[in-house]
């Protein structure tokens, strides 16, 4: 397997990203640094470098980017896919051109409304599969039911799970609870060969009632950015706590293993990256103030996909059941009315 790695889009580029890739290639990845070449040094003699002289600003709006950029790190990286020169794209750069390039580049799967970027949050039992994390902000009913077909396929391959119960975020679990969206689509899930458990709270994310839950993408990007901020949160409250007298600290030393487990659980690092899932390749968006640990977690994370045959098993489930890919929005307004 071989990874495109956009050498200048995390915070801290390209030392992390070298790092990162100095390290994949020992975990016998092949890896692939896109960017200017006169900036990229003391990289693993196995490791391909191409050139890009541009870059595409955190600030930088997608579709100038798309316009103006066809020579930037992150175009390049993508470009390497669809060439089939690499198996996979990890990028820490601006999120919002990460996906519209991807879409634009690599396309669609058929049948596929719209892609979707699939997280991986934990909770109380092990993790929640959430999808969509900021790739939709204004969505339709069937793209949600799609949204969760394709969390459900993630749930299976990623976590081995063999029947994925599926909850739809709502602001109450009560039927009556909901905006339109919510209810269109509860009504498409209940129709649905799915294990769809009804609606769920935000709580519900963390305890693990439910495998996938679903969401439209500014509601998704909103829990990202809430639990990322609470993990930080928690994490510097405990160490506050234990920095607060010699006693805490005498406890800290005999609760640190307990500590850096959970440290290590909420961590967004860990977790490398999430895909963006839907289109034909394979395309990690990771943050952009990862270090080359979280990039190379991005890394291995799309060797998890490569080998699972994630993009293949989501055709096939779309294939086997053509009502997903056909739905018109009149007749689904129609049928509930």
């Amino acid at each position: 397997m071989k990874v495109a790695l956009d050498a200048f889009g995390s915070d801290r580029c390209p030392d992390m990203e070298i790092k990162a890739a100095n390290e994949a290639v020992r975990h016998g990845i092949g890896m692939i640094l896109v960017g200017d070449k006169q900036r990229i040094s003391n990289t693993d003699s196995r490791i391909e470098i191409v050139d890009a002289k541009e870059v595409i600003a955190m600030d930088e709006s997608p579709a100038a980017a798309m316009r103006k950029k066809k020579d930037s790190s992150m175009r390049i990286a993508i470009d390497l896919v669809k060439k089939g020169r690499a198996d996979a794209v990890v990028s820490a750069g601006n999120s919002g051109a990460m996906m519209a390039l991807s879409m634009f580049v690599l396309h669609k799967l058929p049948g596929v409304y719209r892609p979707a970027i699939v997280g991986v949050l934990p909770n109380y039992r092990g993790y929640t599969v959430f999808i969509d994390m900021g790739a939709n902000v204004d969505c339709k009913p069937h793209y949600l039911l799609q949204f969760a077909v394709m969390g459900c396929v993630y749930a299976k391959k990623l976590f081995n799970i063999p029947n994925p119960s599926i909850g739809l975020l709502s602001n109450g679990e009560e039927e009556g609870k909901g905006n339109e969206l919510t209810f269109l689509t509860n009504e498409l899930l209940k129709k649905s060969y799915l294990n769809y458990r009804g609606y769920v709270e935000g709580k519900d994310i963390y305890m693990g009632d439910v495998d996938v839950i679903v969401a439209d993408g500014f509601v998704g990007n909103a829990v990202l950015k809430a639990s990322e901020g609470i993990a930080e949160m928690i994490t510097g409250m405990l160490k506050d706590s234990f920095k607060a007298s010699p006693i805490s600290m005498l406890g800290y030393l005999f609760s640190r293993g307990a500590f850096n487990r959970l440290k290590k659980r909420v961590d967004y690092a860990e977790y490398g990256g999430a895909p963006l899932i839907g289109i034909n390749g394979l395309a990690i968006i990771t943050h952009g103030r990862s270090d080359d640990r979280a990039i190379l977690n991005a890394i291995k994370l799309s060797k998890r996909f490569y080998e699972t045959k994630l993009t293949d098993a989501i055709i096939e489930e779309l294939n086997k059941n053509p009502g997903l890919t056909d739905v018109e929005e009149e007749k689904v307004r129609e049928g509930i009315e």
